[in-house]
């Protein structure tokens, strides 16, 4: 009985950092992708990602990204939310609806998610004032 527990706990060691490092093998590998601009394949290996790690903020972020150069405006949005939901203070995801809302018009949210950012701020704290001038000089027309 002891054996066959040391030898379940010796293959458990054995084979879970594999599986773990091919995990994150599939976000390295769309990262990889996505900066050469080869979206598609980027767009799959971030879903591979997702699926072995369901909390993969980045993949979610960068989903949004790809959906973005598709101009598919949803699911950039949907992405965007999820990133926000496993990650509350994610500067640019957070950003990144900021100025989603405000393209399409809706100023009430895209400040909302602004004021938001600049609660947070660490990274994004310029390109959060530019957008509240943006927000403002739009909301005037």
């Amino acid at each position: 009985m002891k054996k066959s527990i040391l030898k379940i706990s010796i293959l458990i060691l054995f084979f879970a950092p594999n599986n773990l490092m091919s995990n994150t093998e599939f976000f390295e590998e769309g990262l990889t992708l996505f900066k050469n601009k080869k979206f598609n394949e980027a767009k799959f290996k971030f879903e591979q990602d997702i699926v072995f790690n369901p909390k993969s903020e980045m993949s979610y972020l960068y989903l949004s990204k790809i959906f973005k150069s598709f101009e598919k405006k949803n699911l950039e949005e949907q992405n965007l939310n999820t990133v926000i939901l496993i990650n509350p203070k994610n500067e640019e995801a957070i950003y990144n609806l900021a100025k989603l809302k405000l393209d399409s018009s809706d100023y009430k949210k895209s400040k909302e998610f602004n004021d938001r950012l600049m609660s947070l701020c660490n990274n994004f704290c310029e390109k959060s004032k530019k957008l509240k001038k943006e927000i403002e000089d739009l909301s005037k027309k």
